[in-house]
């Protein structure tokens, strides 16, 4: 009764050490694959913007209000600048993540660690003035108080590195430094001479200048010039009357200077937020405007750092298939899931194949080796009977037999037992016949 309840059962030894290798594959194929799934995407970036009055402070609460749609939390931090921004970028300490950067600032010597997600939007540089002269050089604002912005501001290095081409550096101190919506107050107030603007032609403190009295809007001769000289530069005209037709603002075709600004983003971002991030700016910036055309923001071309993977990816297809159609954190954890399962899949499909056949082989082998003695003895019976040795032979069968009967075999092979017993019966009919003899 003993050895028919154990022959019942499959042997828990059998499957451990059958199992137990193929547990061990599975977890280290687990572990390879896990080193290749990109972590779960934060719910918060934080954006460097900058004044909060300015563009880019305005855009920064667009996106915000897009990302959001995504359950993410979009961080907003007003700053002097682009320069503020990109030293924001470059701390790891600062938990800034993606900024907007005005064109011509950035490179990718001096700021190896950043990418760039794409131009968003086209720059216009304003240099407004005081006066009843038309001055159309910035030569002109020689000796004329000039507010060029503060420091940190990307404002002010444009602004240097024009009055520098015209050799207008000296000496520097002549130059304020006051925000854009303080230099625009005292331009109209006359407290200052000049003011260099880069923004929108939206933007509160330019439609304002453009209306004031006294105030002129400088028509740069000279645009085409410093297009080629910098190529982030770029000469537009902004056609007579377009900004308002019944006060005729401007009088007259004017050019200006546009650069592009970028979104610039830490190399480090969870690409699963940069195809947020650049389908917010797909929906911000791909209107038609008086500096842009329909659909021309935003774009991989002309930035002023190396343009991210991912962005370029966004640009060439769009959003990611799972991304189009399903939540965002959905579509992320499938995706995480489908890097991690399909190398497991890889290897189970396989393991479990096998597996089958690695117990069968374990099963069997234990009475395929009794057979092996059993063999042997009969071979002994053959050659060289011997009467004495009966009993010895018989012992030897009786043992063989005892040890079939401890081995542990599944139900479903007791067919190898009742054979083996059948065997054995035979060796043993064989021995008697020759005793009897």
């Amino acid at each position: 009764m003993i050895n028919k309840s154990r022959n019942r059962r499959s042997s828990p030894r059998d499957l451990v050490t059958t199992t137990a290798p193929a547990v061990l594959i599975v977890i280290v194929a687990f572990w390879v694959a896990y080193q290749f799934v990109e972590p779960a995407p934060p719910n918060t970036i934080v954006m460097s913007t900058g004044a909060e009055d300015g563009a880019y402070q305005t855009f920064g609460k667009k996106y915000r209000d897009l990302v959001s749609d995504s359950r993410i939390t979009l961080e907003l931090r007003t700053s002097a600048g682009s320069l503020e921004n990109l030293s924001r970028l470059t701390d790891s300490g600062s938990g800034v993540s993606v900024a907007l950067v005005q064109g011509g600032i950035a490179s990718a010597e001096a700021y190896p660690g950043l990418q760039s997600l794409g131009t968003v939007f086209n720059e216009p540089l304003w240099v407004f003035y005081r006066g009843s002269r038309v001055l159309d050089r910035l030569t002109s604002l020689k000796g004329m108080r000039v507010s060029i912005g503060p420091e940190g501001s990307g404002l002010r290095f444009l602004a240097m590195v024009l009055l520098e081409a015209n050799g207008m550096l000296e000496p520097a101190s002549g130059y304020l430094d006051l925000p854009t919506g303080e230099a625009a107050d005292a331009l109209m107030s006359g407290n200052v001479d000049a003011v260099f603007v880069v923004a929108a032609v939206e933007s509160e403190t330019v439609q304002r200048l453009l209306r004031a009295p006294g105030v002129r809007l400088m028509d740069l001769d000279r645009a085409e010039g410093y297009g080629r000289k910098f190529p982030y530069l770029s000469p537009m005209v902004l056609p007579q009357g377009t900004v308002d037709f019944g006060r005729n603002i401007p009088e007259r075709d004017t050019r200006l200077l546009v650069s592009r600004a970028n979104l610039v983003a830490r190399s480090d971002l969870h690409p699963a937020l940069i195809y947020v991030l650049l389908d917010a700016a797909e929906q911000v910036h791909n209107r038609s405007g008086l500096f842009q055309k329909a659909g021309e923001f935003p774009s991989g071309k002309d930035t002023d750092l190396p343009l991210s993977d991912v962005a370029r990816q966004f640009y060439k297809s769009g959003r990611p298939f799972l991304q189009r159609y399903l939540p965002f954190w959905i579509a992320v954890f499938i995706d995480r899931m489908v890097v991690l399962l399909l190398p497991l899949v890889a290897v189970l499909l396989p393991v479990f194949r096998f597996l089958p056949m690695i117990y069968t082989w374990r099963v069997r082998s234990r009475i395929f080796r009794r057979y092996g003695e059993l063999r042997y003895l009969e071979q002994e019976i053959d050659t060289g009977f011997d009467r004495e040795k009966v009993s010895e032979y018989l012992e030897q069968l009786d043992r063989i037999e005892e040890a079939v009967n401890r081995s542990h075999t599944p139900v479903t092979y007791s067919d190898l037992m009742y054979n083996f017993r059948l065997h054995l019966q035979i060796v043993r009919d064989k021995i008697r016949a020759r005793e009897s003899f």
